[in-house]
């Protein structure tokens, strides 16, 4: 029987304050779960740039946007390969945020994703925003298509471009067999959110400790990422003695990846791991973790 949630947001799931729900318990009894979101995108030359570090002069937009499209184009010719060396010389398995298209544009760096062992998500088919892609439920089936001809397996989770949604997204994507979604950054804890296609569960995201936000919004000191993941830590980390917590990190090549900046997100990955009581994981094993402790609703 399809439900009917009447177009609102509100209608996905229940208000329940984290210190009355059923008790969660990560094993070892560690306090903080910790998963590092990679994100790569293709951005076409043809049209806006998603993101401008340089305005256009006497603000006059010009096409192709050669600066700000090379600005992006860098951290996967260079920025990206730091990520790789900085989380796997520590043990450390990214998820992978990755653009169906980038698959072919970006392939031996998607290549070197993949024979690490990185937890391949959806992030859209290019990076356009949910609310302009003309069929959203086509581009979610071709990016799943993509991902499962390159990994051998369709991807289990989801961040839209943006973190846009429109009222019908989270339907498409549970319909199409998306399991988890990044786009709710509403909670420390996995929580289930209603579809009509069933329940699909969001693992906790981040637009505080997302170097988007950090660096091309905010445009933060260089080490704003470690200062401020630190201070995020250190306080879900003292929360996740009486309920466990989960802290994402979302970087992105062009901005965390660049010489001035590298050194601060690998300072917070070994303050982090300096921890007992920390589980370093993908997204796929946050779902997981969760399944295994609630029965979804």
């Amino acid at each position: 029987m399809t439900q009917d949630l009447g177009g609102s947001v509100r209608n996905r799931l229940d208000y329940t304050p984290i210190h009355k729900r059923p008790k969660l318990r990560l094993p070892g009894d560690a306090r903080v779960a910790v998963w590092t979101i990679v994100n790569v995108e293709n951005w076409s030359s043809t049209g806006p740039m998603p993101r401008a570090v340089l305005p256009p002069p006497m603000g006059q937009a010009l096409l192709p946007d050669i600066p700000n499209w090379a600005w992006h184009e860098y951290g996967m010719r260079v920025g990206f390969w730091r990520f790789l060396e900085a989380l796997g010389s520590r043990g450390l398995k990214a998820t992978f945020a990755v653009n169906g298209t980038a698959l072919d544009v970006y392939r031996e760096a998607c290549e070197a994703a993949r024979e690490a062992g990185w937890d391949f998500m959806g992030h859209g088919f290019i990076q356009k925003p949910m609310h302009k892609v003309d069929d959203q439920k086509a581009a979610i089936a071709a990016t799943i298509a993509a991902i499962k001809e390159f990994t051998g397996n369709p991807p289990r989770g989801w961040e839209s471009p943006g973190l846009t949604e429109t009222d019908e997204t989270l339907d498409l994507l549970a319909e199409a067999g998306i399991e988890y979604v990044a786009d709710w950054v509403l909670d420390e804890q996995p929580v289930s959110l209603r579809t009509r296609a069933g329940s699909i569960v969001s693992v906790p995201y981040t637009v505080e400790i997302n170097d988007v936000v950090i660096s091309a919004v905010q445009q933060q000191p260089s080490d704003e990422i470690f200062r401020r993941g630190r201070d995020q830590f250190d306080r879900l980390y003292l929360d996740g003695a009486s309920a466990p917590r989960v802290m994402a990190i979302s970087i992105h090549p062009y901005l965390t990846g660049v010489p001035h900046r590298i050194k601060y997100l690998e300072m917070l990955y070994d303050y982090i791991l300096g921890h007992e009581g920390v589980v370093m994981w993908t997204g796929a094993e946050i779902l997981d973790w969760y399944r295994s402790q609630t029965v979804a609703t």
